[in-house]
């Protein structure tokens, strides 16, 4: 069985929304899934994990929420080169540069992305719950 952490920062709870049905989805697949918001999850945890789905909304000018989770995100990062990991998140406004901009400082950093990364517009729609689903389900 798959141990995996889905790790997020919501600050309307759009993502924490999206976080609950990556969560469905590990678990649908017989996983060991936990949630873990930005400020309960730290480097030392990785290693507990086989994946890691994390998931912010995009703030400011298309970038990670700076308060809580860069910084976590930012401490994570050297020992995320060779894990499975999965990113979601949803934006108000702009076209998900942040999100691309994300996917490729993971990529440069090792990390393997383990599903396609899943953004909503707002409020996650039957579809975006649907693709959540799916990349929990991936990660098991």
């Amino acid at each position: 069985m798959s141990k995996i952490a889905i790790v997020y920062w919501s600050g309307t709870g759009n993502t924490e929304a999206m976080a609950n049905a990556v969560l469905a989805g590990a678990r649908d697949t017989g996983a060991d899934a936990t949630l873990f918001t930005a400020d309960a999850f730290d480097a030392d945890r990785i290693s507990d994990f086989d994946a890691i789905a994390f998931g912010c909304a995009s703030m400011g000018v298309e970038e990670l929420e700076d308060g809580e989770f860069e910084p976590m995100f930012s401490a994570c990062e050297p020992a995320l080169n060779g894990k499975r990991i999965a990113l979601f998140g949803s934006y108000g406004w702009g076209d998900g540069e942040w999100m691309r901009n994300w996917e490729t400082r993971c990529q440069e950093i090792g990390a393997v992305l383990a599903a396609e990364s899943v953004i909503c517009n707002d409020a996650p729609d039957d579809e975006a719950t649907a693709d959540c689903k799916e990349l929990g389900a991936a990660l098991a």
